[in-house]
């Protein structure tokens, strides 16, 4: 399960862990989730010229590299709702659909959002990128 601050920091820098994670989905080494909600906000954050002002990678390139991670993951539908209740709704999303895709981890750069929620899930990891690459490689 990748969450879209890290789709993000893999489209603003060429290296790293972020781009890691990207490249393990789209090699087919990992298989990320995507559901409805999460779909909305990666198309939403994708849009952000804020976020991408001094970017190497122009708008077409982005909208390019988002088809192609959605081409690499798996659909998923929720059909309860847990709620976390974390401090973004955005991020109880995120962790719904997790749980509802069985996943075993949530790729995140912003791992204290999710570890302060009212209901924990110890069965889903919360890593950070570099956290996740060393175990997958």
């Amino acid at each position: 399960m990748v969450d879209t601050s890290v789709f993000v920091s893999a489209l603003r820098s060429a290296r790293g862990k972020n781009r890691a994670v990207l490249r393990l989905c789209l090699t087919g080494e990992c298989e990320p989730l995507m559901g409805t909600s999460l779909f909305f906000e990666f198309e939403d954050v994708t849009k952000r010229e804020k976020l991408f002002r001094d970017c190497p990678i122009s708008q077409k390139d982005r909208e390019t590299l988002f088809h192609a991670f959605l081409s690499v993951c798996r659909w998923t539908h929720v059909y309860y709702l847990w709620r976390p209740n974390l401090p973004d709704e955005a991020d109880n999303q995120v962790l719904e659909l997790a749980l509802a895709g069985g996943a075993r981890a949530l790729v995140t750069n912003n791992i204290k959002h999710f570890k302060r929620g009212e209901l924990l899930f110890p069965e889903i990891e919360i890593l950070r990128p570099g956290e996740f690459v060393q175990e997958v490689t």
